[in-house]
């Protein structure tokens, strides 16, 4: 459906510039928009590859069961039926971490073994487990406490205090979180 969407838009913005004469600004921005994208696409990958790699370093020096050692006891309500040791709990855990530093692209690969280690634990294959939907409620608005991402593009676009949004996404980011979390634990009840 997105795909109608995108195309129309872009069907319509270009039927406007011939009917309107200003196909060279349209050329312009296909051109700009090009250069930009490139660049903005190697500043990011900079960022990922440095914050995956410090989220390696994390797993391979043991920092990661510190932790789940840590948030093991706020955790432990959402998913009782998780054992705090296992690798499902673990993955959890790393990939709220990630999520906690603003580091969305790190946090995935942790998601998406903690999805598979929480489907092997389902005993229902075709229907989502409750941990299963607490965690993709989780993970979908999470909590940040640093948000890297949303700075280092704030800074490519030219801002001169990146990180002075901090304080409203802390806002935003607890209330998305306190809502979904309360609306899913609620309907899980419900299940």
């Amino acid at each position: 459906m997105l795909n109608y969407i995108w195309s129309g838009l872009v069907i319509i913005s270009i039927t406007c510039s011939i009917i309107f004469g200003n196909t060279s600004n349209l050329s312009k921005a296909l051109i700009d928009s090009g250069a930009s994208s490139i660049e903005l696409i190697f500043t990011m990958a900079g960022i990922m590859c440095l914050w995956s790699g410090i989220m390696k370093i994390a797993v391979e020096s043991g920092f990661t069961s510190a932790i789940a050692k840590l948030f093991a006891p706020l955790l432990r309500p959402l998913f009782p039926k998780l054992n705090k040791n296992s690798a499902a709990f673990k993955s959890i855990t790393m990939n709220i971490s990630a999520n906690l530093l603003g580091l969305g692209n790190a946090a995935t690969p942790f998601g998406l073994k903690a999805m598979e280690q929480l489907h092997t634990l389902n005993n229902k294959s075709d229907t989502a487990s409750n941990e299963m939907v607490i965690f993709v409620v989780m993970n979908t608005a999470s909590l940040q406490l640093l948000p890297t991402t949303l700075a280092t593009l704030r800074q490519t676009y030219g801002s001169s205090a990146p990180f002075e949004i901090i304080v409203p996404v802390w806002i935003s980011s607890a209330c998305a979180l306190a809502v979904a979390l309360i609306l899913a634990c609620t309907l899980n009840l419900k299940r």
